[in-house]
């Protein structure tokens, strides 16, 4: 085996080449882009399927670095919590709940669906959460976590490929499904974005006029330096919370910096000409969330879903038609049966199976071509990025014992 190890500047590059690639595809197949799949979820997996030839016919593993994506992560969540009006956080305090419980009540679900299969399917014991919300509401990050306590508890050796394995399937299939559950509740009651909104994440597709104030080297320029100390506060958040031994994703702080910030200093300094929900904004978030998807989707190791087999493919895709399931029927009708409902029903593809980040580029392919929902953009996070870590370790814990 012959290991090709690219280089971050390099891996950068790609990932935009990435991309564009998608966005050909996209072009060209007509269904990708009438069910909202992310540009960068096209080029991405196609981009796997290269690495996944590589290592099956020339035996070679192409691995990329990915500290760019990582720099790139925290520049999304910073301008998602750049956009957090306190309006729209007092306004989005009860669907924030809501959709809180909904994601509480799906986790045990989750978990239920997967303790049954492995019972049916006669499987080793302590693959459960594997099969469920360490992996699949998880993502990777809780499954490197957890799989060694379960190789130990359990004596199961493959637990860590097992686990990496079904969170890399729940990431293409979440990435897959988003666009299309939106897409059949917003055609089914004819629902439709707020007119003449301003952006979150990305520019609409359809044409509009610019503004005067917007997309200048200036504009671009003061976003980027406000993102910078958005940023490195965080990062000193980040160390307090350590040392009181709370541990969060680091974008979690940044997100809750860049929340305070954009409360605070507009209404301190009214003149002065803050970010948010700006062109230059929606854009450099777009940017990052875009190529952070790509690298995402193109250093995934599709070879390791062979791993899975046969009956564990089974329980992932009885997850997957469960998630579908709750989508259309618990999640759209209880925030609300509106637009923003649908949007959310998106996101919630990449909170059941995949991550943060799909979930959040699943919502901005909607609303780029259906319109804005700010309220969507703002709880989405919190929940998946936030509550959910913390109620997700404790439901681990419980069926590992």
């Amino acid at each position: 085996m012959t290991t090709v190890a690219v280089p971050g500047f390099l891996s950068l590059t790609i990932a935009i080449v990435v991309f564009f690639v998608g966005t050909g595809v996209n072009r060209w197949v007509a269904p990708l882009r009438r069910w909202n799949i992310p540009e960068a979820v096209s080029g991405g997996l196609l981009a796997a399927v290269v690495t996944l030839v590589a290592f099956r016919v020339f035996d070679t593993s192409i691995v990329f670095n990915l500290a760019a994506r990582d720099m790139l992560l925290l520049y999304f969540f910073t301008g998602i919590g750049l956009n957090a009006r306190l309006d729209d956080l007092l306004s989005g305090g009860k669907p924030l709940l809501v959709l809180l419980g909904l994601t509480l009540i799906f986790l045990v679900i989750q978990n239920l669906i997967a303790a049954g299969s492995v019972a049916f399917l006669g499987l080793p014991e302590g693959i459960t959460v594997l099969l469920g919300s360490a992996s699949l509401i998880g993502g990777h990050g809780t499954t490197i976590a957890w799989a060694p306590i379960i190789n130990r508890e359990f004596g199961l050796q493959n637990a860590m490929e097992v686990g990496v394995a079904a969170a890399t399937l729940g990431l293409v299939v979440a990435s897959l499904v988003g666009g299309p559950v939106a897409k059949l509740l917003i055609a089914r009651y004819g629902l439709s974005g707020p007119t003449g909104s301003q952006p979150m994440v990305g520019l609409p597709k359809s044409a509009e006029p610019v503004d005067a104030d917007d997309i200048s080297h200036i504009s671009l320029m003061r976003t980027i330096l406000v993102l910078n100390v958005a940023v490195l506060i965080g990062f000193t958040l980040d160390e307090i919370f350590t040392e009181f031994g709370i541990k969060l994703p680091l974008f979690v702080a940044c997100l809750l910096v860049a929340i305070v910030l954009t409360n605070t200093i507009p209404r301190v300094l009214p003149r002065l000409n803050w970010p948010t929900r700006t062109r230059s904004l929606a854009l450099v978030s777009d940017l990052s969330l875009n190529i952070f998807l790509a690298m995402s989707l193109m250093s995934m190791q599709l070879w390791t879903l062979g791993d899975l087999g046969p009956s564990l493919v089974l329980v992932l895709g009885i997850q997957t038609f469960a998630a579908v399931l709750y989508m259309l029927f618990v999640v759209f009708p209880a925030m609300g049966r509106n637009y923003e409902a649908a949007v959310l029903s998106a996101g919630f593809s990449g909170i059941s199976l995949g991550a943060t980040p799909t979930a959040i580029a699943n919502m901005t392919a909607v609303t780029k071509t259906h319109g804005a929902a700010p309220m969507a953009f703002i709880i989405l996070p919190l929940v998946s990025a936030f509550f959910i870590d913390i109620a997700n370790a404790f439901v681990i814990g419980f069926f590992v014992r």
